[in-house]
């Protein structure tokens, strides 16, 4: 039997096809829930609640401006990649974000444009990967961040070739974090069930999300145990603290906690309402948004927003998008403090987003 060619233009021009009816459906959904509402802003609130989890595509998404801001990054990174695979001085982290930024536009190890790139950054990351499961590089300090975000591309890359000699890495990345989550159901820097943060466990979590979803054995158990543990570091705000002994919200740790229910299968509830009601005061563009760490924060929150989809979504994605476009540098990337391929990765990841090319973003 021929295998399929994803990367045919006759099945490119037929995918477009159909996203173009169903974001006509959507819109023609969208119209008749926002009459629905009749305008009041109470009701327009229950109705994007109704919504929440469709995710369905806008009519404006993905505009020629969007478009080519993600070409032009895309370009930019791929020119940024060294010759061993890595991004960023062997940073696991960062090459791990920018695999992910090119798998999210369609590109698989030697496949679509930016295959050659995907299947480096991959190289790069399995040489990395450790007997006992972890992912790090001789220079990592914090090891487990990078881990988390290493793990979630091995496992988004997987779900698409299913290469065995990747499951085996795969499935050992994914027995170090449910070995390594503490006793209040989090993870930390280090790889060792000590005391925990929102930060770091937001990228375990993912992690075991999209294992679980290309085929790998997670225990619920673990996933529980996250679920109290984010649940306990919610403020009366909606917004999350960072860790249980550091109470207070704050926005970039709001949008990872927002992401973490809905990562874990929490789609419904009083923590998710009040979670999303807390993102929809920061939205992109103003001052609530920028807290620093801008684009950590957008890249969580932006998924949350997706997740959440309906009017929610309506709201946010228009406001992310133009805010990025806007700080997108000449050259085609953008600028952050953990440097340039890390911005442009993390960038690159939220404007893909509507493509829903990832299957993590799947519900």
């Amino acid at each position: 039997m021929r295998p399929i060619n994803y990367q045919s233009p006759e099945l490119n021009a037929s995918w477009r096809r159909r996203c173009r009816i169903v974001r006509r459906l959507a819109g023609m959904a969208a119209v008749l829930m926002l009459a629905a509402a009749g305008g009041n802003s109470r009701a327009a609130s229950v109705a994007g609640q109704v919504m929440f989890g469709q995710a369905s595509p806008l009519r404006q998404e993905e505009t020629p401006a969007v478009r080519n801001a993600v070409r032009k990054g895309l370009r930019w990174l791929a020119k940024r990649q060294n010759t061993d695979g890595s991004f960023d001085h062997g940073s696991v982290a960062i090459t791990a974000l920018s695999g992910l930024a090119f798998v999210a536009g369609g590109n698989l190890p030697h496949q679509g444009r930016y295959g050659h790139n995907v299947n480096q950054a991959l190289v790069y990351i399995l040489k990395h990967c450790q007997q006992s499961g972890l992912i790090a590089g001789p220079q990592d300090g914090a090891p487990m961040y990078g881990h988390g975000f290493a793990t979630l591309f091995l496992a988004e890359t997987y779900g698409e070739s299913h290469q065995p000699a990747l499951r085996r890495k795969l499935q050992r990345a994914v027995r170090l974090i449910v070995e390594t989550q503490n006793s209040a159901g989090g993870w930390r820097y280090q790889p060792m069930p000590m005391d925990a943060d929102l930060s770091v466990t937001i990228c375990q979590v993912m992690a075991l999300r999209a294992a679980r979803q290309a085929g790998i054995s997670v225990p619920r158990r673990t996933i529980r145990r996250a679920i109290h543990f984010v649940r306990r570091l919610q403020n009366p705000d909606g917004g999350f603290s960072y860790m249980l002994e550091m109470p207070g919200s704050a926005f970039p740790r709001s949008a990872a906690g927002a992401a973490l229910l809905f990562y874990s299968g929490v789609y419904s509830g009083r923590a998710i309402t009040n979670a999303v009601h807390y993102l929809m005061g920061c939205l992109p563009g103003t001052a609530g948004n920028n807290q620093g760490n801008f684009f950590y924060g957008n890249y969580y929150g932006t998924q949350a927003m997706f997740l959440a989809g309906g009017l929610w979504w309506g709201k946010w994605w228009p406001a992310m998008s133009s805010t990025l476009i806007k700080r997108q540098q000449d050259d085609g990337s953008w600028a952050a403090g953990p440097g340039l391929s890390y911005g442009t990765a993390m960038a690159l990841i939220i404007l893909q987003i509507p493509d829903r090319v990832l299957p993590i973003l799947q519900k």
